[in-house]
């Protein structure tokens, strides 16, 4: 039997798992692919570390060229993770010839241009299933499934960390805070989070699932991005009150009028009639738009050892298929061939038009719900309903809104001037509704 050889670089928590999985299920994937999956080589600054798995000798090597420069290994798999030395390796094992598999998402979404063009050049293939949704097919869904349909858009909770905190304050009624030290305990937040929290992790994914669904360049930094630092308790509460729950989205869809599409990373409130809403904990899902097919909704572990392994052997699979019978561009990278490829603009996030939740902390007083709605009146923003919360002394209390469509220009101007009447004691809360693609 013919025999592919792999080299994977990083044997920490994903390296792991991709060996334990090829190691394990060898015999499954020689039958489904009339070849064996070999590891020759595994490089890792720690070779030491016992992670419960047997190998032979000369696998483990503190030397990450020692793959490179194996004429005899034909894949390289990236699990070390950054964009420093995990670029430098991609690219040194592409000017080898070797085929590449990386999880690193946040490599692509900055440096993918690149190290596109580069496979391209030298005839080679890039695959990075893992790097979106962990174990969800979500790439393979663009690339192939949904070839023939224009994507019209997608709606996705592509961090788990944030996922589960707005959980815990969902359901549990936690504050930000507790939330975020609980998912730190059992290990879905990092000690510093802010990449997970700040919305940079769900950023990152964005940007690659933007490119595959529109054909069109990487170009993570005209990708408006929030996090979820600022939501409340009470922001959950009047959400439910109103029929919605909060998630952080990434979305993305056409602006066929403006030849644009749209991209952009916040907490958004969305019904609950929308499958989305009943995601929680540290899954993920991801909602997708195609003109023929409707909505399709996949959801699964977003991270993890193994689901993330399951993705990157995915990739794997289908890179050995290719080499067995000599196949070269079988799937463009990107799912478009590369000559179609171009820059398309992101609308700036002053220019969309959405529904908007507002919270104002105001002075309960007579005529300040006229005051607030007199400035919003002024910039084109019209009230659907408002709750004011019952007079009971003079101090303080929240009136929450909730607005038909407007244009965030404008939103921004009227929150701008209301943060300035004496009636309004903090800046108002704003939080983006998105009822339907």
């Amino acid at each position: 039997m013919k025999q592919i050889n792999i080299g994977i670089s990083g044997f920490g928590t994903v390296g792991s798992g991709v060996t334990r999985l090829l190691k394990n299920n060898q015999a499954l994937l020689s039958e489904r692919l009339g070849v064996k999956l070999q590891i020759k080589k595994i490089a890792d600054i720690d070779i030491e570390t016992d992670r419960g798995i047997a190998l032979p000798d000369n696998v483990l090597t503190t030397d990450a060229y020692a793959l490179i420069n194996d004429p005899e290994i034909d894949i390289i798999v990236e699990t070390i993770g950054g964009d420093t030395i995990a670029k430098e390796i991609i690219l040194a094992a592409m000017d080898q010839g070797k085929h590449v598999v990386t999880a690193n998402k946040a490599l692509l979404a900055k440096h993918g241009n690149e190290m596109i063009e580069k496979a391209t050049e030298k005839g080679i293939e890039l695959a990075f299933e893992a790097s979106v949704g962990g174990c969800m097919p979500i790439i393979k869904t663009l690339r192939e499934s949904l070839a023939g349909n224009n994507i019209l858009g997608i709606n996705g909770i592509l961090n788990g960390t944030c996922n589960y905190i707005l959980s815990k304050i969902s359901n549990e009624g936690l504050s930000y805070d507790n939330a975020l030290a609980e998912a730190q305990e059992k290990g879905y937040a990092e000690a510093d989070p802010a990449l997970d929290v700040n919305g940079d992790d769900t950023a990152h994914k964005l940007a690659i699932i933007t490119a595959l669904a529109y054909g069109m360049h990487i170009q993570l930094d005209d990708i408006f991005t929030e996090g979820i630092t600022q939501i409340t308790p009470m922001d959950i509460q009047f959400a439910h009150q109103f029929g919605y729950c909060i998630k952080l989205l990434a979305i993305t869809k056409t602006v066929e009028s403006k030849n644009a599409v749209e991209a952009r990373v916040h907490p958004t409130m969305i019904p609950y009639s929308n499958m989305l809403s009943n995601v929680n904990d540290s899954y993920n899902a991801v909602s997708i738009v195609g003109d023929a097919v409707g909505e399709m909704v996949l959801y699964g572990y977003g991270a993890g050892m193994m689901p993330t392994a399951s993705a990157v052997v995915s990739d794997i699979v289908d890179i050995a298929r290719n080499i067995k019978i000599a196949a070269r561009d079988r799937i463009p990278t990107l799912a478009y061939e590369s000559r179609y490829i171009r820059q398309m603009t992101i609308l700036p996030i002053d220019d969309i038009h959405c529904r908007f939740y507002f919270r104002f902390t105001a002075v309960d007083s007579p005529g300040v719900l006229s005051k607030i709605a007199g400035v919003l009146g002024k910039y084109n923003i019209s009230i659907n309903c408002v709750h004011q919360t019952e007079r009971k002394s003079k101090q303080a209390v929240p009136i929450v809104m909730l607005t038909h469509h407007a244009k965030e220009s404008d939103v921004r101007k009227a929150l701008s001037e209301i943060q300035t009447l004496e009636v309004v004691w903090d800046p108002p809360m704003l939080i983006r509704i998105e009822d339907a693609h």
